[in-house]
């Protein structure tokens, strides 16, 4: 009887989407042979005895979404309007840290000479403009774009 409960324990796997995980703990063996057929069990109840396993209690989690940003699990009401730090001039790496505290996640950069370059190393990186203007008020939703140049340019 030991083939039944296999399978039974590989179908609950492969609905939690961890088949790798339950073949290693149920110990099927390279053969496919299940490490229970291979074994002699000193307790024939033992091996007749099929085991399940309890599914957890589901319980709400906790949002750990950034302050100003809803969570999936919050009602959809808009969030209130930010104001708009003032990061020109800024390392681009510093700037992007200012917005972020100010609650601003969505952040978008380029290039301001117009080369089209990408901002690889952001510390070598000065914010030239800014858009939304600083002091403006904006969702903490809204993309803020930081244009800069490398320093000394």
């Amino acid at each position: 009887m030991p083939g039944p409960i296999v399978a039974v324990i590989a179908v609950s796997c492969l609905g939690v989407g961890m088949l790798g995980g339950c073949a290693a703990g149920i110990g099927i063996s390279g053969s496919g042979e299940p490490a229970a057929a291979r074994q002699e069990s000193t307790t024939p109840a033992a091996a007749e005895t099929p085991t399940t396993r309890a599914a957890a209690p589901s319980t709400p989690k906790a949002s750990h979404a950034p302050p100003g940003v809803p969570s999936a699990a919050s009602p959809s009401k808009s969030p209130a309007k930010v104001r708009v730090p003032n990061v020109v001039g800024h390392n681009h790496q510093t700037a992007q840290n200012e917005m972020q505290a100010a609650g601003f996640f969505m952040l978008a950069e380029e290039d301001a000479t117009g080369q089209g370059r990408m901002l690889l190393w952001d510390r070598n990186w000065v914010v030239v403009r800014q858009s939304p203007r600083a002091g403006t008020k904006a969702s903490p939703e809204s993309t803020v774009t930081l244009y800069s140049k490398k320093i000394g340019e």
